[in-house]
């Protein structure tokens, strides 16, 4: 009989912290499999929650001006309808799967983590709960902003409509723009963490940063003005702000960081390297010879 906790059993390591390239794939499968099953434990907790949680999301589209959107007559609700009859269905699990994968986001950004490590050194190895922490942390902060804004940007796009028309909106469309919203603007704010690792890692150097930061800037509001589904300008200068922001502190990070290290060095090729000129440091009065030590140089 087959063991169906095969894939999830670790290997065991090689001393010589070597992997073939089926070890390093077995690896990766267990860690997706892993990671379906923290997301599946998320997703089933978000099922139970799907009535708040829906209600949560339709409040940045039940800010609108009712003539605007689809309000039945003699009550003041904003309902989100749909057609199909399975569309019901798949728009709750759609919600509780995004909400799973939202809660459990530092369990399986660790299992990516984990994955990745085992081909750093020791001491990059230290860095894995600062980085965790660091992007489950600018991820819900990306996710915050978006939401804040997110009624003004709804505002904005169907009030460009003008009067006399509304909006009826179905659930999994709505569900899809604000996911899509909300994943943007989370995982623009990675970005800064992107480059600090980058910088640690040796590969972008702090100078190179500090040379691009126009360029940089320039890039960070055409992404926004692209990524942003809402396209109005409230909803892109929202996103380009913080992002400026926080590109300009990991630049700052990196520059400081990079003197750091290069004081570091020069302090320690001096004193592997002593000018020929400069006296060694010796004893004054040497330490008499023991006789273990006198038997040992004879």
């Amino acid at each position: 009989m087959a063991d169906p906790l095969k894939y999830l059993r670790r290997h065991r390591d090689n001393p010589e912290g070597r992997m073939s390239v089926l070890d390093h794939l077995r690896e990766l499968r267990r860690r997706l499999i892993i990671m379906m099953l923290i997301v599946m434990a998320g997703a089933i907790v978000g099922w139970f929650f799907y009535p708040p949680i829906l209600d949560f999301l339709k409040d940045p589209y039940c800010s609108v001006n009712p003539e605007y959107r689809y309000t039945p007559s003699g009550t003041n609700s904003c309902p989100l309808v749909y057609q199909g009859v399975l569309d019901g269905f798949t728009a709750r699990l759609k919600i509780s799967v995004i909400s799973g994968a939202v809660l459990t986001g530092p369990l399986w950004l660790y299992q990516i983590w984990a994955f990745i490590t085992p081909g750093l050194r020791q001491k990059e190895r230290k860095y894995t709960l600062t980085f965790i922490a660091a992007s489950t942390v600018l991820f819900v902060a990306g996710m915050a902003l978006a939401y804040a804004v997110l009624s003004r940007g709804i505002n904005v796009v169907l009030h460009a409509a003008g009067a006399g028309t509304q909006a009826l909106l179905t659930v999994n469309a709505y569900i899809s723009f604000v996911t899509l919203m909300l994943v943007v603007f989370g995982a623009a704010f990675e970005l800064p963490l992107l480059l600090v690792m980058a910088n640690l890692a040796g590969v972008l150097p702090g100078r190179l940063l500090k040379k691009s930061q126009r360029i940089g800037v320039f890039l960070i509001f055409v992404f926004a003005a692209v990524a942003t589904p809402s396209t109005d300008p409230f909803t892109m200068t929202a996103m380009a702000l913080p992002m400026v922001a926080l590109f300009e502190a990991s630049v700052l990070f990196a520059v400081l960081h990079d003197k750091r290290k290069a004081r570091r060095k020069r302090a320690e090729r001096v004193e592997e390297h002593l000018d020929d000129d400069v006296a060694s440091r010796i004893e004054a009065i040497p330490e008499p010879l023991g006789p273990d030590t006198w038997s040992e140089t004879t």
